[in-house]
């Protein structure tokens, strides 16, 4: 039997940008992706803080050590500048693997960068 657990996770990231002419996604400071092992293309949930919407995209990469966390194409109607998002991946994994599976979490700072 396979269950769905948390794999990834970067709290309380600070959105820096929101580009509605944008196709799509949330781009990610690639520092912050590699923290939270995170790849491009991954299915990720996104939860406003601020505002308690609750949607997924997927990833894209952004400049590494540029602090960025921006949402891009419609999702970007979800957010504002200065919110705070929960950023989570989930992974299906057989139930005795998930009992022993750490999740890697990530709490940046304000500036998005890793204390």
């Amino acid at each position: 039997m396979n269950i769905e657990v948390l794999k990834s996770k970067i709290h309380r990231a600070t959105i820096t940008g929101a580009n509605l002419n944008y196709i799509g996604s949330i781009t990610i400071d690639e520092n912050l992706m590699d923290a939270a092992n995170l790849i491009e293309n991954e299915r990720v949930h996104i939860y406003n803080i601020n505002n308690g919407e609750r949607f997924e995209t997927y990833v894209i990469k952004g400049e590494r050590a540029s602090g960025v966390v921006g949402l891009n194409g419609a999702a970007a109607r979800k957010v504002h500048v200065g919110d705070f998002v929960i950023i989570v991946s989930y992974a299906s994994m057989d139930f005795e693997e998930a009992k022993s599976f750490v999740p890697a979490i990530i709490f940046p700072n304000q500036h998005n960068k890793i204390s």
